[in-house]
């Protein structure tokens, strides 16, 4: 069995230190429940593209859990050490950072840290421009837990439980990724990703009251759209609607659009896709 060797540095709560020094305890609620919540940020050149829309959930999220933030927890803070973390782990073209907060030690009842305690990862991406693949990806249903919809739902929580069981399945299956559905039966997401459907060259994307998480590459990709007035509505999605769409696509902020080419005996096409992706890469 490979373990992932920890190279470079981290930033914990502000402190540059070795990434393969342990920094946390048994006593950690982040460890012990799941407490927190994580943003993955896609930095290219030095740059963080969707900035504002990560900050905007990770603040939103964090005030629905109840965080307590640090002094210096401030967006143009955070900002800058995410990009000097990146200069210290020699990415300097293109960037993965995971940002995961947390709260400290405590029981399930009694809370002895509420600060948002966070650490900051960085690591170099194969490849600087996205791009995207050209085989289409094949799919089927995680036939597991059903996810709830609930004002949690839209949340990158650090209980990912669900969604590694979807990710292990789907690999046991020889699948590139797995279809999540909500308790009504009706498609979510997939496990690193949110969905998008075309049918007749309208596109269609679950709304949050599905119980999807709140993608910043979801919102980028429909705020784009408007723009370029390309009909995209919110709408649930079935098994048999999506059987019956003529492409589908997935959004992430780290890869940005990847195409789904199959999903059981259906087989998709991505010639608008293909569109959507290039105005992405145009902005």
């Amino acid at each position: 069995m490979k373990f992932q060797v920890l190279i470079g540095f981290i930033n914990y709560n502000g402190e540059i230190i070795p990434a393969d020094i342990p920094v946390l305890n048994s006593t950690n609620r982040g460890f012990r429940y799941g407490d927190g919540l994580f943003e993955s940020i896609r930095v290219t050149e030095g740059n963080m593209p969707l900035r504002d829309f990560h900050f905007d959930r990770l603040f939103s999220s964090m005030a629905m859990l109840g965080f307590d933030s640090p002094p210096d927890f401030s967006r143009n803070t955070l900002l800058s050490r995410i990009l000097d973390l990146c200069q210290r782990n020699n990415c300097h073209d293109a960037c993965r950072v995971r940002l995961i907060v947390f709260r400290g030690a405590g029981t399930m009842n009694d809370v002895q840290d509420n600060l948002a305690n966070y650490i900051i990862q960085a690591e170099e991406l194969p490849e600087k421009q996205l791009r995207m693949n050209d085989a289409g990806l094949e799919l089927d249903l995680f036939s597991g837990i059903r996810k709830t919809c609930d004002s949690f739902s839209s949340i990158k929580s650090n209980n990912y439980m669900l969604f590694s069981l979807a990710a292990r399945q789907a690999r046991l299956r020889n699948l590139d990724d797995a279809f999540i559905l909500n308790i009504h039966d009706r498609l979510c997401e997939a496990t690193v990703s949110n969905v998008f459907a075309i049918r007749d060259k309208t596109i269609y994307t679950p709304p949050l009251s599905e119980g999807c998480i709140a993608g910043v590459m979801r919102r980028w990709v429909q705020e784009l759209l408007r723009k370029q007035n390309i009909l995209c509505r919110e709408t649930p999605l079935t098994v048999e609607m999506i059987k019956q769409c003529d492409e589908i696509f997935l959004t992430n902020a780290i890869f940005g659009i990847r195409w789904v080419g199959r999903f059981r005996e259906i087989t998709y096409g991505n010639g608008m896709t293909r569109e959507i992706f290039a105005l992405l890469n145009s902005r």
